[in-house]
Formats: structure tokens, sequence, C-alpha cells
């Protein structure tokens, strides 16, 4: 690969506050997703879930998808350019989690209202020109010669 085709973050100078914030909702975000499958798993083992198997398989999963963030959240702190996509992509996957969320009859609507928050505040975060420039990140157009 040619020097032409990496890309180069500027790492000098101190991170943006919004890189951190975005950094701390993607791991705040997969460390639900942990304790989450975690909970699951242990439900399925030691309790009487109606479908033991689809507790155990749904537990894993929960924790094998928490790596996407918690993974898009370290590279965002290293200010490294690929992390913004797999952010962007956890926080469009949670809008429907949280819609479906706030569509329940039970306490699963405050869940949906902070999902909802999250990802928003999040998406903005990243989306956001410091948050680009920190990354090194060019849009369209934007060709370095």
């Amino acid at each position: 690969m040619s020097s032409e085709q990496t890309p180069t973050t500027d790492n000098t100078g101190p991170r943006p506050r919004r890189l951190t914030y975005a950094a701390l909702l993607a791991a705040l975000e997969g460390l639900a997703l942990v304790v989450g499958g975690v909970w699951m798993l242990v439900l399925g083992i030691t309790g009487e879930p109606d479908n033991r198997q689809q507790a155990v398989t749904g537990g894993v999963t929960l924790v094998v998808l928490a790596l996407l963030p918690l993974l898009a959240a370290r590279g965002l702190l290293g200010r490294r350019s690929w992390s913004r996509g797999p952010a962007v992509i956890t926080q469009l996957m949670a809008l429907p989690v949280a819609y479906n969320l706030l569509q329940a009859d039970s306490m699963a609507i405050p869940a949906g209202i902070a999902l909802a928050v999250v990802a928003v505040a999040a998406l903005v975060l990243l989306v956001n020109p410091e948050t680009t420039r920190a990354l090194g990140i060019r849009g369209p157009g934007n060709v370095q010669k």
C-alpha cells in the first residue's frame, strides 16, 4: 500500500472531548450487552427457562455482539479511523431495538428511552466534524495530493 492510500490521523494534541464521549457511549453499550448476555447465560444454566438452549444461545449471542462496540470504543480512544464505522453501525442497530422496547407494555419502556438517547447522542458525536478530523477521515472530494 502506498503512502497515498494509507490514512493518517493527526494524533498530536489532546483528544477531542466529543471523541472521548463517543467512545464512552460505545463502551457503555458494549458493557450493557455483556451484562445482559451473562445474565441470560446464568438464568439459562441455573434457572428454569422455557427453553434452556434458546437462553444459552441468546446469552452467547449478546456477549459476542458486545465485541463490536467494545472494539469500536477502543479504536475511537486510540484515534483509529476504522473505528467510526463499527461505532456508527452499533448505533444504527440500537435504534430499532430502542423502538421495539418503546412499543412494549412493560418496564422495557425506560430502557428503550435510555437506549434511544444514547444511540442518537453517540451518532451526533460520531458524525461531528471535530471527531472526523481527529480520526483523519476525509470526506468525498477531499483527497490529499
